[in-house]
């Protein structure tokens, strides 16, 4: 018998102006404990799933439906192993709410790769763990910063003919819907990712900076808060973006933090004005709570697609918080916070 554990932090995406660019790891985990028995002592063919913390009652526990297990079974099947190991049992705790723009399904899908790379045994690096993430994941803010830890920025090389490969496969082909009479013999030749297909940096980050995440009690999904965004930008609403997100990088991480600079670097003009309509509260949180109304503050922005907004504070986090859930009272809307760290990248733990 063997046995293994997997964490995967939450992570927040388009810090500030960083829309698809920049995201940073949190300390709300997505953890695996997994047990392989002996093939001779395996009482079961599939793997068997038990599920608990955030979305317990939603989340299918048919390994041929859980995303989670979905994607190792791509990676294992990528690299020539067609089923997973006889007897496999996976016991998951979830600290991440779903729908709330703090990265659930991205470190759903780096649990899962993380899980097909230490199943099969692969020792895959952690380029190559990256690479079959983004071909599940298109966007790689989350599922980077899920991975490696951190403050991160990240893109995918678009222009280069292997990425524009992994860009034009469908997901239906990476990820296929398996039919209720699916045998092993079902799907047993994904399209294999390219190689390198996405990269990434480390951003400095002050260890006195905490992140207090305003979490209203709505979900809202990704695609929904995409279509209200628009299809161009001007050039002076793009210029203002840029010239924040170069200063931000290094501001984030320099000791001591500097409110006014942080504070007008984490603007944004390319999501959260559109997304107003979609979040009653936003403006008003993201205007009134500032660094001169409320000491300790650095700055603020909605978190990934929302609805959480996400403070990042040296202090003060309950007098932030409190002021925010009074904004969205006003408006009907009820939230739960929390002050979380900055965590390092998904680890594998074997016993």
């Amino acid at each position: 018998m063997r046995s293994f554990t997997i964490t995967v932090p939450s992570s927040s995406a388009n810090i500030g102006p960083g829309f698809d660019t920049v995201g940073v790891s949190l300390s709300l985990y997505l953890t695996l404990k997994v047990t392989i028995p002996d093939p001779a002592d395996a009482q079961f063919v599939a793997p068997l799933i038990s599920y608990t913390g955030e979305g317990a009652d939603e989340v299918p526990l048919d390994a041929y439906k859980n995303l989670t297990t979905r994607v190792a079974l791509y990676v294992l099947r990528c690299n020539n192993i067609r089923s997973f190991p006889p007897g496999t049992k996976i016991e998951v705790n979830n600290e991440i709410p779903f729908g709330r723009g703090l990265g659930s399904s991205g470190a759903a899908v780096i649990a899962g790769v993380l899980l097909g790379n230490e199943l099969g045994q692969l020792d895959l690096p952690m380029e190559r763990l990256l690479d079959f993430a983004l071909m599940v994941e298109r966007h790689p803010d989350n599922v980077t910063a899920a991975l490696v830890g951190g403050f991160v920025g990240s893109y995918l090389r678009e222009l280069d003919a292997a990425a524009t490969e992994a860009a034009s496969v469908p997901l239906s082909e990476v990820l296929p819907e398996y039919p209720a009479d699916a045998s092993e013999d079902w799907g047993l030749q994904p399209p294999p990712p390219p190689m390198g297909i996405g990269h990434y940096v480390r951003f400095g980050w002050d260890e006195s900076i905490k992140a207090v995440a305003i979490i209203p009690r709505f979900e809202l999904s990704t695609a929904k808060a995409r279509e209200v965004l628009p299809t161009s930008y001007t050039r002076k609403d793009v210029i203002f973006n840029m010239q924040r997100l170069a200063v931000l990088t290094t501001a984030l991480g320099q000791s001591p933090p500097d409110p006014e600079l942080i504070y007008e670097a984490m603007k944004d003009r390319i999501h959260q004005p559109y997304r107003k309509t979609l979040i009653p509260g936003l403006p008003e949180v993201t205007s009134n709570i500032t660094p001169k109304t409320h000491p300790g503050l650095l700055g603020i922005c909605l978190s990934g697609a929302g609805p959480t907004i996400l403070a990042l504070a040296t202090g003060g986090f309950e007098s932030i918080a409190e002021d925010a859930r009074a904004i969205f009272k006003d408006r009907g809307i009820e939230i739960d916070w929390k002050v979380l760290s900055v965590a390092k990248g998904s680890e594998v733990t074997r016993q």
